[in-house]
């Protein structure tokens, strides 16, 4: 079970430490042909200057969080909504990386129930 974590957790990471790199050193292409929805959704978000920045800095810090370990829950607490919308667009929205981002989704909720015991004092009285 603590290899299995080691391995999700560095895998979730280094996923979200390329993506925000990825966006502030514009390594990758402009991207494919979106549909209708998307371009619309696309420009809300982009209609807001600071909301792709903000995204892009959390998941940067949750990023390195979960490669350095000893903050993976912190981590995996700050991320979860993030990856939670980027599922919920892709299911609605975009279903071509469905598979992917759902892999993302089902590893947060691994490591949520494998620091399951680290959240406690969170809801305890």
């Amino acid at each position: 079970m603590k290899i299995a974590v080691i391995i999700i957790r560095v895998l979730l990471g280094a996923m979200y430490l390329f993506a925000s790199v990825s966006y502030f050193m514009k390594y990758m292409p402009a991207g494919q042909q979106m549909s209708a929805d998307q371009t619309t959704f696309m420009a809300g978000v982009m209609a807001s200057v600071y909301l792709m920045p903000l995204i892009k800095i959390t998941e940067l810090v949750s990023g390195i969080l979960l490669l350095i370990g000893r903050t993976a829950p912190l981590a995996a607490l700050i991320i979860f909504p993030i990856t939670l919308n980027i599922f919920l667009y892709h299911a609605f929205l975009g279903p071509k990386e469905l598979p992917m981002v759902a892999l993302m989704l089902i590893f947060n909720l691994f490591l949520f129930f494998a620091y399951r015991k680290k959240y406690l004092p969170i809801i305890s009285k």
